[in-house]
């Protein structure tokens, strides 16, 4: 028997169903995806898709500005783009590589390794501190990966006339010398940290959070005048140049403050270049090279004299016959001088007068006062790598080494450590700090010396610098100086050179009130002339004659001296 056919109504029945079942069944499946989803992977998924959009970024903060004494900017941040890539995703993207090396001016093969060879990394520099013009081509490529960050760039608007002083920071604007990194703690800023949305193409699109604010560097004022630094810089240079000598440094203190106003060298370097930067360029020979002081520290030994009761102002040396034996050791005037008071020793820069002062004197006495005036120490700088110069214990010292001593051989000094000592002398024995900050206060300071043998010395010094003494070419039109010649051989060998010398000159101004004390350094001239007072006096005079003027100090030397001084000024000037 035949079963009869269904009817199209149970057909679409069934078929309905069927629909509704798969519907019904897909809806479980939906929803099951969902819960798992939402809840058992959630975590994992929203980690993943963080991965790849949303980033956590730092924020550079710049780092603070150093300025003169007079807010004059000496190192300043300006910001710069640097070139960054996620080499994960730069790889993906081969065929741009080339484009990119070619913007970038990098070799295309050296470039390509550089990628593949931190594959596992996701961070990557490819450039620093780029030009604008250089990071807006990057920007216009749009290569996925690669991005560009913002960063500081140090500038040294003076360039090489202040750089012994500043130093310079690394391309992460670390400090690395100078001011930069003796005050790097104040000078930093602290980065922050924020999280941003990135597009595929690693370009932000949208900030989400801040986690840690950025903290910009504080400025910081330097005791450096500029005006003073810049006359130093241009005076030393052409001492250096005219002399044909090998270096020089000159240091400008201010004596009723121990504030460093101007320090310079040559050679000299500029900070902005970083193909300058090596360490023989660099290195500041003001605080870290020592040298021999020769006659420059007389008036150090005549002060032990005058502190030990055995001399004053009108004792006198017999110096007669020109010579004197101290064991093996023959020394000897260039000139027989005869009986001399002190004013006529350190005029004429005699070592057999002082070689005859020393030896009258304790060994204690002598060392004792050259370290209160600093010697054999750092000063108080703290400039990165100051030398502590060289002064033996007096328990080793035997006349024969106590004799050149007392003309300054057999011990070495910095220049910043010479003028240190000369700036104690003219703050009428008071050692202050000394200071590469700029100081708004009073600033007291150790007693090292009687202030009525300061007194006494300063005036002795004054004969130096005077048609009588060694350093005449010192002198300053309408101010008194006082100050001290001096003239070392170079020790070569086990020995001294014959041929060549250090010459110096340290002095202070005006005499009468001294304000400014300054040393002048000149290294291994080769012109002819090497005596400090034909070399190093002239610089003296130039830089703090017009320091004076600059400041606003008045003159101190009696009307006719100054009119003296104006006429042998215009004879120079038109010869």
């Amino acid at each position: 028997m035949k079963r009869a056919p269904r009817s199209d109504g149970s057909a679409f029945r069934l078929r309905l169903g069927f629909a509704f079942g798969a519907l019904v069944l897909g809806a479980i499946g939906l929803v099951a995806r969902a819960v798992d989803l939402q809840l058992v992977d959630h975590s994992f998924l929203v980690t993943k898709g963080n991965a790849r959009f949303s980033r956590v970024v730092e924020t550079v903060a710049h780092r603070g500005a150093i300025l003169d004494r007079n807010n004059e900017p000496l190192a300043i941040s300006t910001p710069v783009d640097s070139v960054w890539a996620n080499p994960q995703e730069l790889a993906t993207a081969p065929d741009e590589w080339p484009r990119l090396a070619k913007v970038l001016k990098r070799n295309r093969a050296e470039f390509a390794r550089r990628i593949t060879s931190n594959q596992d990394r996701g961070f990557l520099y490819l450039a620093r501190h780029l030009q604008p013009e250089e990071a807006q081509k990057v920007r216009a490529l749009a290569i996925p990966g690669v991005d560009l960050l913002r960063e500081y760039r140090r500038y040294y608007p003076s360039g090489e006339v202040v750089g012994h002083v500043l130093g310079f920071t690394s391309i992460d604007d670390e400090g690395q010398e100078g001011a930069e990194l003796a005050f790097d703690h104040w000078l930093a800023g602290e980065t922050g940290r924020k999280r941003v949305i990135q597009d595929r193409l690693g370009r932000k699109v949208q900030d989400v959070e801040s986690i840690r604010t950025a903290r910009p560097g504080r400025d910081l004022n330097l005791s450096v005048d500029m005006r003073i630094q810049y006359l130093a810089y241009r005076e030393l240079k052409a001492a250096i140049r005219d002399n044909r000598a090998r270096s020089g440094s000159m240091v400008v203190m201010d004596v009723t403050t121990g504030e460093i106003l101007a320090m310079v060298n040559q050679p000299a370097f500029n900070p902005n270049d970083r193909g300058q930067m090596k360490a023989a360029a660099y290195r500041n020979r003001a605080a870290t090279d020592i040298f021999e002081p020769g006659s420059s520290i007389k008036p150090f030994v005549v002060a032990a004299a005058l502190q030990s009761g055995r001399f004053d102002a009108g004792s006198v040396i017999d110096t007669n016959p020109g010579f004197i034996r101290v064991g093996s050791k023959l020394i000897q005037d260039e000139h027989p001088q005869g009986v001399m008071d002190l004013s006529a020793v350190l005029a004429r820069s005699s070592n057999v007068g002082m070689t005859k002062i020393a030896l009258a004197l304790q060994p204690q006495e002598i060392w004792g006062t050259l370290s209160k005036f600093g010697f054999g120490q750092v000063t108080t700088s703290g400039f990165p790598g100051e030398s502590a110069g060289v002064l033996t214990h007096y328990s080793n010292w035997r006349p024969v080494s106590i004799a050149p001593l007392s003309y300054g051989y057999g011990m070495s000094v910095t220049p910043l450590q010479l003028t240190h000592a000369y700036a104690t002398l003219g703050a009428y024995g008071v050692a202050r700090p000394v200071s590469m900050l700029r100081v708004d206060r009073e600033v007291s300071g150790e007693q090292v010396l009687n202030e009525r043998h300061a007194r006494t010395l300063i005036s002795l010094l004054e004969s130096v610098v005077s048609s009588e003494g060694t350093g005449i070419k010192a002198s300053i039109p309408g101010y008194r100086v006082a100050g001290k010649t001096g003239t070392a051989r170079i020790a070569v060998g086990g020995g001294y050179a014959q041929d060549r010398h250090v010459g110096v000159f340290g002095g202070l101004a005006p005499a009468s009130s001294p304000r400014l004390a300054a040393v002048v350094v000149i290294d291994d001239p080769g012109a002819g002339r090497y005596y400090g007072g034909d070399i190093a006096a002239p610089v003296f005079s130039a830089v703090v004659g017009g320091a004076l003027r600059l400041m606003g100090v008045r003159p101190d030397a009696a009307r006719e001296s100054i009119q003296a001084d104006a006429v042998e000024t215009r004879a120079v000037v038109r010869r």
